[in-house]
């Protein structure tokens, strides 16, 4: 860690907004103007659109994260927590991954920690469910599924093939519409190389509390998108939720009880608990409450946006709707990373009153359900175009396409893309990599010492 005279501009958090807002300022800071400082307990930020197809192996994982040193390389990177923050003294205080903690001094304040999964109290959800929120959870969940598929292909015991084949999704948003389409897909393709294994051996099953899927999307779409994944042998089960999950035995509110070693929890998202500890002012559900300059409420130094943020959406709110807030997507996320480095730089130069206020019109929202398949609904003025199929994932693809973080990755996705029309998917399940160190610990271990019984004691001996 650099020390410097100059103001310090704390990022705290790496994620989308983070990365935007810290490459907006250093695009219109002067030289040596102010230190940027990123802290995050990751080294590199992950486009999770991209998540359900990195699980289904059309993009690779490696493709869908941005490293952050190698983008941001006039900024000071932290690989760490931030773990309080003291207002009145303006420090932070830091812990790395390794060592000791230590306190961190800034003059401007981002909060950009994101959100994290929202789980419930159910019995055996933490130790059985997969959550869909990062890259590692993406790479474990193709493997396990993959890895289901070895295990049913290799048995004659119908309850081991019954419970290994049963892949059950908790949640019918975005995450979870499209995790469980595109889940689908490569299990399909990967059948054809198991000889013991059928689709129609596969059961899949996706359950939402909500009475409707992909509910961004509107109601005819979300009609579409339920029907359309049903006539792949998709259960879809409303209005329902899941009461415990024990040892893969998922028991539902509607008296469902299905065997499963694959349980997928995408039932949605809350603001990072570490807020709490900030001494920020939050909303009623844990947000950091700020204002439409994406300033925190009461302060004149400290900035938050994204999924951790409750923004108002002044479009909403001039169209009658006074409780109308920005969603937690990419599409928000983005501009308000823009607006949030312009005002960072306004206030620094001396212009706080100069600050711009958020302001987005909802230009609409894609959602791909597995290879040609997808939802878009794209709003242009006062009129929405509403598309399906292949053309909607078409408009899934090139939409997020754009949007992913840098020319490095946009041409790297796009290159997964192309080979993905000429070349097979791949189907073979890596999921020694969660252990790597397994087999060479089993082959450097000290070998077993024989049994005292085996071995003739000294009195024995004298006898």
């Amino acid at each position: 860690m650099s020390t410097t005279e100059r103001p310090r501009i704390l990022v705290v958090g790496g994620g989308y907004v983070g990365l935007y807002a810290a490459r907006r300022i250093l695009k219109k800071m002067r030289y040596g103007e102010a230190t940027v400082t990123v802290v995050d307990p990751r080294s590199y930020m992950t486009y999770q659109p991209f998540l359900p197809e990195a699980a289904a192996g059309s993009i690779s994982p490696r493709h869908v994260v941005v490293p952050l040193r190698r983008v941001l390389p006039k900024a000071e990177v932290l690989t760490g927590r931030v773990t309080t923050i003291d207002q009145d003294r303006k420090v932070a205080t830091v812990a790395p991954l390794v060592g000791e903690a230590y306190e961190l001094p800034f003059d401007y304040l981002i909060v950009t920690l994101g959100a994290v999964s929202r789980t419930f109290p159910i019995p055996g959800l933490a130790e059985n469910g997969i959550g869909m929120k990062g890259v590692e959870e993406a790479i474990g969940l193709r493997n396990h599924v993959l890895e289901q598929l070895d295990k049913a292909d290799s048995t004659t015991d119908e309850e081991i093939r019954r419970k290994a084949l049963t892949f059950v999704f908790i949640g019918g948003g975005f995450a979870g519409a499209e995790t469980i389409g595109e889940v689908e897909d490569m299990a399909r393709d990967a059948a054809k190389y198991y000889p013991n294994v059928k689709r129609e051996d596969m059961r899949f099953v996706l359950v939402d509390a909500a009475d409707k899927i992909l509910p961004e999307v509107g109601p005819k779409l979300g009609a579409y998108g339920k029907a359309h994944l049903e006539s792949r042998g998709i259960e879809i089960h409303l209005s329902t939720s899941m009461d415990s999950c024990i040892d893969g035995h998922v028991v539902l509110k509607n008296g469902l009880e299905v065997d499963s070693n694959t349980i997928v929890w995408t039932a949605g998202v809350k603001p990072n608990p570490a807020l709490a500890r900030f001494g920020l002012p939050l909303g009623p559900r844990g947000h950091v409450d700020t204002l439409p300059t994406l300033q925190v409420n009461g302060t004149d130094y400290i900035w938050a946006a994204g999924d951790n943020a409750q923004v108002p959406d002044l479009v909403g709110r001039a169209a009658g709707n006074e409780n109308a807030w920005c969603p937690p997507n990419a599409q928000h996320a983005l501009r308000q990373a823009k607006v949030l480095g312009d005002n960072v730089i306004s206030a620094m130069r001396g212009f706080g009153a100069a600050q711009t206020e958020y302001k987005h019109a909802n230009k609409g929202a894609v959602a791909g359900l597995g290879l040609h398949k997808g939802v878009a609904m794209i709003v242009m003025g006062k009129m929405k175009i509403k598309l399906k199929g292949r053309l909607a994932w078409y408009m899934h693809r090139g939409y997020h396409g754009l949007a992913m973080p840098t020319w490095n990755r946009k041409i790297r996705v796009f290159a997964d893309w192309t080979l993905g029309m000429f070349l097979k998917r791949e189907v073979v399940s890596l999921r020694a990599m969660e252990n790597p160190r397994e087999e060479f610990y089993e082959a450097a271990k000290p070998a077993p010492q024989p049994k005292s019984d085996s071995v003739p004691s000294e009195k024995a001996k004298a006898s």
